[in-house]
């Protein structure tokens, strides 16, 4: 069983269960960006876009440094990996699962089927 510090993945996936922080990780994917930069595709107010960043420093999956008055973020891919390792071990199992049944399909299949003549 996997379980890779069960306290860390739920902060991780706590952060990745909303939309508007996945889409600041996409944004992030491709650079730094301010606060400003992160929260210009939403209607929110910078407060608001400052709560979801929270959420995602806690969960490690972003970096925010301050420059001056510039906060500029970056992603910390390190956490997405343990998420990942979690999601690979049940992707194992139902491939897994599929397989066999997958095999009893085709054995199912292969059998031949009655005709009806004997009856």
């Amino acid at each position: 069983m996997v379980e890779l510090e069960a306290p860390q993945l739920d902060t991780i996936f706590h952060a990745l269960g909303d939309a508007t922080r996945r889409r600041m990780l996409r944004d992030l994917a491709g650079g730094e960006r301010t606060v400003s930069q992160l929260a210009e595709p939403f209607a929110m107010s910078l407060a608001a876009a400052s709560k979801h960043i929270k959420a995602l420093e806690a969960a490690g999956l972003i970096r925010r440094e301050v420059r001056g008055r510039t906060h500029l973020c970056r992603l910390e891919p390190g956490p997405l990996a343990s998420a990942q390792a979690w999601l690979n071990f049940y992707e194992r199992f139902w491939v897994d699962r599929l397989d066999v049944l997958d095999r009893l399909l085709r054995a199912a299949d292969a059998r031949p089927t009655p005709t009806g003549d004997d009856a």
